[in-house]
């Protein structure tokens, strides 16, 4: 059955949070370890990839496991929250204050897991084209992914999928792949490694948003505008909740 919807809520906080902290408490520990960025990166990944596939497959069956305005605002529009166990309008507005809360926390418990300062605004600017254009492709791609994978009938395999994907993006995009506005408020906390300054905030939003409606164009191209009834959308270890990962 699916869960009450407080308990969806605790979810996607709880999952928000320990994902900002494993972005973020994995780059400072890996910038105290070594000098090389590439090596830095790759820990920061890794870490990312690991805790990202853990958090879906925990959480997938309470709440969907979204972490994620985009995938939320997604998984909505394209009609899933008609049937049992969708998303509807309440589900949403409830969804996003808590993804981001739970993000700007888990920044500041990494920062006093390693003795940073609980809230200092990251210096780090990520202000270029290049960027944006990363974060518009990386969160289409994540959105083609989550809903592709309710489209054939493969959301179980949503935690690797997903976390293999963010792990890919992080290298083959040249942001680093946010693909997440809550991820990327979070990150605006913690003046380490994955931080990012609030003055880059708003296009690095913009260009996710814009990713995630070019993500829904493609899922109609590749896939079709509905939904076969034989595929309808499962957690990602089969619970009934609607699609999700972040």
């Amino acid at each position: 059955m699916s869960a009450p919807l407080g308990r969806r809520v605790v979810a996607e906080a709880v999952g928000s949070a320990a994902l900002v902290a494993v972005v973020v408490g994995s780059g400072i520990q890996a910038t105290e370890l070594t000098r090389d960025v590439g090596v830095q990166l790759l820990a920061n990944s890794l870490a990312t990839v690991l805790g990202l596939g853990v958090l879906i497959a925990l959480l997938g069956p309470v709440s969907g496991a979204h972490f994620n305005p985009v995938v939320t605002l997604a998984a909505w529009f394209t009609g899933r929250g008609g049937g049992a166990g969708g998303l509807t309008a309440r589900d949403v507005v409830a969804y996003l204050p808590a993804q981001v809360g739970g993000a700007v926390a888990g920044a500041v418990v990494a920062d006093a897991m390693f003795g940073e300062p609980l809230v200092r605004w990251s210096t780090h600017e990520r202000f270029a084209g290049h960027l944006w254009l990363g974060e518009a492709v990386a969160t289409a791609g994540l959105v083609l992914l989550i809903l592709g994978l309710a489209r054939t009938g493969r959301a179980h395999m949503g935690p690797v999928a997903v976390a293999s994907y963010i792990g890919a993006a992080y290298w083959f995009t040249s942001s680093t792949s946010f693909a997440n506005p809550a991820v990327t408020i979070g990150r605006t906390f913690t003046d380490t490694f994955a931080g990012i300054a609030p003055g880059s905030l708003v296009p690095f939003i913009g260009a996710q948003l814009a990713g995630g409606v070019a993500g829904l164009g493609l899922v109609v191209a590749v896939f079709g505008r509905s939904a076969p009834s034989t595929a309808a959308p499962v957690g990602p270890v089969g619970g009934e909740r609607a699609p999700a990962f972040p």
